[in-house]
């Protein structure tokens, strides 16, 4: 009981620790012109018991507006595809959500999102992954979290890092990474195109969240 207490006030010591972040504001990484123009709202979700981490890019304006990740038209295909509904997903004893920049970075000139701000995973990734050690299974949803958590490994490029999911998903080392494409409308090409994602890669998702979660 000692132990799992201590556990808890280390992660809440990193939420409150998080929650209070603004190096991408104060201290940008290139340089001045590059900081944050908006008030940072770290968005991130961590756990003492939840054996399932899903690892996104970055928050967009609604989930910055509302601090719940996931809160949009991204997070509710993401659930469809992973079997899960809202309550589920929001249970923070059954999942961890850690994306690559907790704050909504803004948008470039043609109004998309903006890469997560390379100031946050250096900072807070490793510490947050080290506080969670029963973690089991890693979604890695998109291609910065693929570098991040597959490194050399990766492949070329996003499709056929998810087409060899088996190379990382089946790794006899630490959790079991999956990685995913972003499940943001702008891949709905992409999975018109690819078929294969959605009947060889979903049931096995499916599968493995429910077996953890449930």
């Amino acid at each position: 009981m000692r132990h799992m207490a201590n556990r808890e006030a280390e992660i809440e010591a990193l939420r409150r620790a998080i929650s209070v972040c603004r190096v991408c504001r104060d201290a940008p990484a290139k340089r001045e012109g590059d900081r944050l123009p908006h008030e940072p709202r770290p968005v991130a979700v961590l756990s003492r018991t939840a054996r399932v981490l899903i690892a996104g890019q970055a928050p967009g304006l609604r989930v910055h507006e509302s601090g719940l990740p996931f809160n949009d038209a991204s997070g509710n295909r993401l659930r469809d595809w992973m079997g899960v509904n809202r309550e589920e997903f929001y249970d923070r004893e059954r999942f961890a959500i850690v994306p690559m920049g907790f704050c909504f970075p803004g948008y470039d000139a043609k109004g998309s999102d903006l890469p997560p701000r390379r100031e946050c995973a250096p900072l807070w990734r490793s510490r947050a992954i080290s506080a969670m050690p029963q973690i089991e299974l890693i979604l890695a949803v998109g291609g910065y979290a693929h570098a991040w958590h597959l490194g050399a490994r990766r492949r070329k490029g996003m499709t056929e890092t998810v087409a060899n999911w088996r190379e990382y998903f089946f790794a006899n080392e630490g959790p079991r990474i999956l990685p995913l494409p972003h499940p943001s409308w702008r891949n709905t090409g992409w999975l018109r195109k690819n078929p294969w994602f959605e009947a060889e890669i979903l049931p096995v998702l499916r599968q493995n969240v429910d077996s953890l979660i449930r």
